[in-house]
C-alpha cells in the first residue's frame, strides 16, 4: 500500500532536477479588486432552465467569500432566491435594471 506524500501535490516522480512541489498554502491569496476598478456585467439568461429567467452577475474577481457577500446582498434586495456558482451571482428572476443601479449605487462604476 502507496503512503500519502503530504506537501506534493500528487506528484510521485519527476525527471526534472528543478522540479518543486508546488505547495497549496504557499500560492499567493487573491485579492479583490476595489470596487471601482471591477467590470461587472450584468446579463439576463434563460439557456438551461427549463424557460425560467435567471439575471447573471458575471466579471467579479476576487475572493470567493466577497463574492458570497455581494450574492447575499443583492438577492436580499431583490427578494428573490439565488445561487453563487463558479464566479457567477444568479439571481432569479428579470432585475437587470434594479440590480445596476443598486451596483453604481454601491460603488461599481463599471456596470454594464
Amino acid at each position: 500500500m502507496a503512503k500519502n506524500r503530504q506537501g506534493q501535490g500528487g506528484f510521485v516522480y519527476s525527471t526534472n532536477p528543478d522540479f518543486k512541489p508546488i505547495d497549496e498554502e504557499q500560492e499567493s491569496p487573491i485579492e479583490s479588486l476595489p470596487k471601482a476598478a471591477q467590470k461587472l456585467r450584468v446579463v439576463l439568461d434563460k439557456k438551461q432552465r427549463a424557460g425560467k429567467v435567471v439575471t447573471l452577475v458575471t466579471g467579479f474577481v476576487g475572493k470567493p467569500e466577497d463574492l458570497q457577500a455581494l450574492g447575499k446582498d443583492l438577492k436580499t434586495k431583490c427578494g428573490s432566491g439565488g445561487s453563487v456558482k463558479e464566479a457567477e451571482i444568479l439571481i432569479q428572476g428579470d432585475y437587470r435594471e434594479k440590480i445596476i443601479g443598486w451596483l453604481k449605487a454601491w460603488g461599481y462604476s463599471n456596470v454594464k
